[in-house]
């Protein structure tokens, strides 16, 4: 038997992505020959927070403003996609009279780019999961999200969310706020096993958050802790992880995770309103490694749905 290479099965796998995509195109020009975009809709909207959590995103974020893409195509087809803020004229415009199959991998922009597969899946008659890859799961976990706030909040913030049936709750940190003080307000009231991401977003300093990643785990709904450093102190992530318990997890890797992986920084990775074409070569790099990783964006339902359909198919998301 024929011994293949690293490389032999590198090109086996990319040739086996191209075949699972040209048969979806081929299933969609059978349907809708020469299907193209035709026209972008831009709706501006503004969605209120939650009951539970506008007193604290109101102060910490403002009004919640996002804008949805409606694409349209010369067939029946509609394609979605979600955005933080408005796409410049020029980009909007480098999408108008192509096929949706033209962006596959998009690095342009993630809004259009989940529009794209959005129209790709709906043509083909697959979910778009399938376009990525095969199905690595059938499940995949969402935590709930919050911001830093007084203790009692914080309290009832877990005890809402646990009744909706979340696990985990990750919140970003705040310089105005005790977090041991918030620690034992949420240990008192969260059920057996809920966890809490603790979002450091860069805000810790060398000489001080050993010491108080020490306090916080031992807590025991303590899950996990996102950015503790600065994010250009990669040494000092790797030297973090070698003390600490729970789990590192490293979102602003400033090189792109290839040299923060190979001087094991972290736990785990998280890939930030990244573009789907970044995400597939990242998802690549932590497949080889073995290394876990989440495609964390800002969005409503529509972003969701792609979200899981991409962590679907991803090997270790």
């Amino acid at each position: 038997m024929e011994r293949m290479t690293r490389r032999g099965f590198l090109g086996a796998l990319t040739a086996s992505q191209s075949i699972r995509l040209l048969r979806a195109q081929e299933r969609a020009n059978s349907a809708f020959p020469r299907l193209k975009v035709v026209e972008i809709e831009e709706h501006r909207i503004q969605v209120p927070w939650a009951d539970f959590q506008r007193y604290e995103m109101m102060h910490f974020y403002g009004p919640g403003r996002r804008v949805i893409y409606v694409v349209r195509t010369n067939s029946e087809l509609i394609g979605l996609g979600e955005s933080e803020d408005p796409l410049p004229k020029d980009i909007l415009e480098k999408y108008i009279g192509s096929s949706p199959f033209d962006w596959v991998a998009d690095e342009t922009s993630k809004a259009l780019g989940t529009a794209m597969y959005d129209l790709m899946g709906k043509a083909a008659g697959v979910p778009v999961y399938k376009l990525v890859g095969p199905k690595h799961r059938s499940f995949v976990p969402c935590a709930s999200w919050h911001v830093s706030t007084h203790p009692k909040r914080m309290a009832a913030a877990v005890q809402h969310v646990a009744g909706l049936g979340y696990t985990w709750m990750k919140y970003h940190l705040s310089p105005f706020e005790n977090v041991i003080d918030q620690m034992e307000a949420m240990q008192a009231v969260a059920p057996k096993g809920f966890k809490i991401h603790h979002d450091f977003t860069m805000g810790g300093s060398d000489d001080h958050v050993f010491e108080l990643l020490q306090k916080i785990e031992k807590y025991p709904i303590a899950g996990a802790f996102e950015d503790p450093l600065p994010e250009r102190d990669i040494k000092g992530y790797a030297e973090l992880r070698a003390k600490c318990r729970l789990p590192i997890l490293y979102h602003h890797s400033p090189l792109g995770s290839g040299f923060e992986t190979q001087h094991r920084a972290a736990d785990g990775y998280i890939l930030g309103n990244s573009p789907i074409g970044a995400v597939l070569r990242h998802a690549g790099l932590f497949a080889m490694l073995e290394t876990p990783f989440s495609w964390q964006n800002t969005g409503g339902t529509i972003t969701r749905a792609m979200t899981l359909h991409m962590q679907a198919a991803c090997k270790t998301a």
